[in-house]
This record gives structure tokens, sequence and C-alpha cells, in this order.
């Protein structure tokens, strides 16, 4: 994690949005704040979500994604105007991407640290986001999936804060590993041991890749 930075940070309320004249409640619509934020167990200080059955809780604390893949939408998206927060993020940041980034590494943001803990595995309401029925499919298909961070101690963070790294989980699975493990792709029998035996991963995977193995 050398020289890696919180570029943007954003929050959002839930919303009522129509898509295919169904209306439907989503807080996947975000905004970029300046001002210095709590970061709690739970979320981001001004900061919710919809659907708790799915997203939000101790896991999925935070959304992270890498503002170096916005240049691949940019040119998968002509003409789509995609400001940091667009993919539903709260932390847009710089030098942190999925097939580097380990499940279990623990960073320090601003007075607050955290670990990271499973790559996002995207809902309908990114279609919804983008009116694109396609965009889930795409978004999965394109490995640019952004991860999810647990709070491990509560503290203030803002945009510009350099992120620094505490500790490397020692079982070395990435968070592309876990994508790659969850759409089978190639011979993943010893990768699948590893990540059963990593902490950090949710025990909703760990469930998933126990009836795998």
């Amino acid at each position: 994690m050398a020289n890696s930075k919180l570029i943007s940070v954003q929050v959002g309320q839930p919303r009522t949005v129509e898509f295919h004249g169904h209306e439907m409640n989503t807080a996947i619509f975000k905004s970029p704040v300046a001002h210095r934020l709590q970061l709690r167990l739970l979320n981001l200080e001004g900061d919710r979500q919809a659907d708790l059955s799915v997203h939000g809780g101790p896991d999925k604390a935070v959304y992270v994604y890498p503002s170096e893949h916005y240049a691949y939408w940019r040119a998968e998206l002509p003409g789509e105007e995609l400001p940091w927060g667009s993919f539903g993020e709260n932390f847009t940041t710089e030098g942190l991407l999925e097939d580097s980034i380990r499940i279990g590494d623990r960073s320090r943001i601003g007075t607050a640290e955290v670990v990271v803990t499973q790559p996002r595995m995207p809902c309908y309401k990114l279609g919804v986001k983008f009116g694109r029925d396609e965009m889930v499919k795409r978004f999965l298909a394109s490995r640019r999936t952004g991860f999810y961070l647990r709070v491990i101690r509560e503290g203030e963070i803002v945009a510009g804060d350099e992120i620094e790294s505490l500790s490397r989980d020692e079982h070395r699975v990435t968070v592309a590993d876990i994508t790659r493990l969850y759409l089978k792709e190639g011979k993943s029998e010893e990768l699948l041991v590893r990540a059963l035996k990593v902490p950090a991963l949710p025990e909703s995977w760990r469930e998933y890749f126990r009836q795998r193995a």
C-alpha cells in the first residue's frame, strides 16, 4: 500500500427511484464530501444503506473503488458523466488495486484503522444507477470490482488522507483471487484452501467456499 491515497469521499442517503416502471429504494447515489467525517464500525458518518439484508454491516462498512478504473469505464461508457462516486463507492482511492490488495490487509486512514474483507459483487441497483440492464454483467466481467472494508478502530477521515499499510495478511489471497474463485476460473483447489484460512474473510464467503470444497 505504499503511496496510497484517499482521493475522494462520498456519502448518500436512501432515495426512491423509478426503473422500468417500478419504484425502488436505493442509496447507491453518493455525493463527495470535503470535510472530515467519522468512520464508525457500521458505516461512514452521513452514509446509509437502503437494504440491510445485502448491504452494510461490519464486513461492508465502507466500499472502496480504485480511481485507476475510471479511465477504463470512460472508454467503455462514452458520453457518460463519471464523477468520483459513480459506482456507489464511499472511498475513491489511488494505489490500491484488486490484484495486489489481500483479504486481511490492515491499514490506517486518518485516525481510523480498517481491514480488507471482500470484493464487491454487484447487484441490480448498479444497473439502476446507470440506467443500463447489462451494467451488472459488464461490471463483474471487467474484474474491476472494488472491495469492502471492516472498521477495526473508529476515527476521522478526509479526502486527501494517506493510506498507511499496517500489516499484510500472510495467506496471500487477493481481492481478485476471491473474484476468480467465485467465477470458478482455473485450477483453484489450493487457493480455495488458503482462502478458508483467512480470518478476515466473512462467514458468508467461508460457507460458500466450504460447500465448494
